[in-house]
């Protein structure tokens, strides 16, 4: 399972310098990523490497989580507690009904909402810092740390996993 790590940059030279100290510690390049202002963004950030700005997919997962359960729920209670001859394959359809649904509402509600790095530290972008976002194994991130400040990142408080590892 990868683990994400933020780390921010004074600049862009910094933040490059900090995705090449990534890179030859073993970091993939598809698994480095920048978050900054806007303006800074457009201007100098490759779109391959910038973060989505949306809390989209893991609010679409999460959805789908919480909908096929309470489908699954209903459906089962459906069978026990009515007498309408509802089937375990009943059950199941208000299972995948409920995920389709939650999963849908809950992107809807996802897509308004910026990402939850550009939540967290929203005063960090603003000043104009350079995000670098890293996905990697708990140990290789440790082991890469030390390496990283020297190049002149400095860490975060922020690990989660990655939504779609």
């Amino acid at each position: 399972m990868k683990l994400r790590h933020v780390f921010s940059t004074p600049d862009l030279d910094a933040a490059q310098a900090v995705m090449n100290t990534a890179r030859n510690a073993g970091i993939r390049d598809d698994d480095i990523l920048l978050v900054a202002r806007s303006d800074i963004e457009l201007d100098a950030i490759p779109n391959e490497r910038k973060e989505a700005d949306t809390d989209l997919l893991p609010a679409a997962l999460r959805g789908a989580a919480y909908g096929g359960g309470a489908g699954l729920l209903a459906g089962l209670a459906a069978v026990v507690l009515t007498p309408i001859g509802l089937t375990l394959a009943g059950a199941a359809a208000a299972a995948v009904a409920g995920a389709l649904v939650g999963s849908w509402a809950s992107a809807l509600v996802g897509s308004s909402l910026p990402d939850p790095i550009r939540r967290k530290f929203d005063a960090e972008i603003q000043a104009g810092r350079i995000l670098v976002v890293l996905d990697g194994s708990k140990e290789l991130l440790t082991q890469i740390e030390p390496s990283l400040v020297q190049a002149g990142a400095t860490p975060l408080p922020y690990e989660a996993t990655k939504a779609m590892a």
